[in-house]
């Protein structure tokens, strides 16, 4: 059974860049029929916080992305113990006790002499004397020792994949402080779980390298690894400095509608166009990894309210009455004001000003020139309730008294009463008008 994973860590809102993988793991799960696992990668207990996790609960739930089951990586600590035991005991995982500053002494000396920064293992030439005497002064931390081969895969983005394991450091798999690192809890879960395809930024490109051979080491099956393109600003930027400001709970609270999210996320760096979808299952059903490269992709968040726009259009006013009911709508009139105003909103917030037009809380502008000729305007005009053609004969009124006509005419009244250059047909302004324009 196809079987994947999101695995959040909650240090932070969950944000766009993070959705990639989350609805790229959803999508293939769903499309086979499979598990998607909600796995939350807590190790961390000074970063990882309670309301971060709620909230990537809440975002993902918001966009209708479902799991099946989901899983504490904190709850799981005997398997990490577990597991660094039985690599101690094949020899794979052993002790260092160098520290930061002598690590990057290494690393400078290394790069100096024009070596790669690769650490030189010395801790494997230690006797156990001479561990005793660093366990007394100092603290340890434990690395796994990489076969030093070439390690292959097919990326199901990327393509063939080779990485020669000599050219990297054998990873730090669990810290002097204890902390069990991703890299060595994300093997043990996923060799655990059962999980068969991975979706994940090409930031880890050289974390599957490694990870691989501890999969091997511990018994497991190797997933299909798949590395999407990262982010960047519409400019190519980098984004990792904006996205506090791109999380998901500030998406929502913008009044971005959720299938703008997923419609433009799963097409955004393939070779298909991006195509508004109306439900999750359409775009899983749309959905195919191998349209994706490698390149960079640029994500500009404005490019979402048209979307959203698009969305909102095709709601039916079931969907939406609640909202309208709030602003004060009539029930009666509810049907009417969304079938104005649905094709001149962005989000549902803008709903509010309109009912302000309508309700007579809006502020006319009226230009100084025009003041006067909006005055006797209005006072061609009655009171409302106002008919479907109260527009057409109101203007031909002030047309035959003033001499105006054009944009000279039309636009000093659509702004006299609802305060916009552009809008609705004023003729279906008018008819939802609850009382007469008038000048503040």
């Amino acid at each position: 059974m196809t079987t994947t994973r999101f695995a959040p860590s909650p240090t932070g809102w969950l944000h766009i860049g993070n959705l990639r993988a989350a609805l790229f793991n959803y999508a293939i799960a769903r499309a086979n029929g499979g598990a998607f696992i909600l796995r939350i990668d807590d190790t961390d207990p000074e970063r990882s916080k309670e309301e971060y996790v709620e909230g990537i609960k809440d975002s993902l739930t918001w966009l209708g992305l479902t799991w099946d089951r989901i899983e504490r990586q904190s709850a799981r600590m005997d398997r990490y113990l577990a597991a660094k035991e039985r690599l101690i005991g094949m020899g794979r995982l052993y002790e260092c006790f160098e520290t930061p500053v002598e690590l990057d002494l290494k690393r400078k000396k290394q790069l100096n002499m024009g070596k790669p920064p690769v650490y030189d293992r010395a801790a494997l030439s230690l006797s156990e004397a001479e561990k005793d005497r660093l366990r007394a002064e100092r603290g340890s931390h434990w690395r796994f020792r990489l076969d030093l081969e070439r390690i292959e895969w097919e990326d199901g983005i990327l393509g063939p994949i080779s990485i020669d394991a000599a050219s990297v450091s054998d990873p730090v798999l669990i810290k002097e402080s204890g902390q069990i690192l991703y890299t060595f809890a994300s093997v043990v879960d996923d060799t655990e779980m059962g999980v068969t395809d991975i979706v994940r930024g090409a930031d880890h490109v050289t974390n599957t390298a490694t990870q691989i051979q501890i999969i091997r080491a511990l018994g497991g099956e190797v997933p299909r690894f798949a590395h999407h393109s990262l982010l960047t600003g519409p400019q190519g930027e980098a984004l990792s400095k904006r996205l506090g400001t791109l999380s998901l709970k500030d998406l929502r609270a913008k009044g971005i509608a959720p299938m703008a999210v997923l419609s433009l996320m799963a097409r955004l760096g393939s070779s298909e166009p991006v195509e508004l979808r109306q439900s999750v299952a359409e775009v899983v059903d749309g959905f195919s990894l191998s349209s994706f490269g490698s390149a960079p992709t640029k994500f500009d968040p404005a490019d979402l309210e048209p979307l959203t726009a698009r969305y909102l259009a095709g709601l039916p006013l079931a969907a939406v009455a609640g909202d309208i009911g709030a602003l004060g709508v009539p029930e009666a009139l509810a049907p009417r004001f969304w079938e104005v105003v649905r094709e001149n909103i962005t989000v549902l917030a803008d709903m509010a000003p309109w009912w302000d037009v309508f309700s007579g809380k809006a502020v006319a502008q009226v230009a100084d020139e025009d003041r006067a000729f909006v005055a006797e305007a209005l006072s061609m005009l009655g009171e409302p309730p106002y008919g479907a053609d109260a527009w057409a004969e109101w203007t031909g009124r002030v047309k035959e008294a003033s001499g105006r006509k054009g944009r000279g005419l039309f636009m000093p009244l659509r702004l006299a009463v609802t305060g916009r250059e552009k809008g609705p047909e004023m003729a279906d302004v008018l008819t939802l008008m609850q009382v007469k324009p008038r000048i503040g």
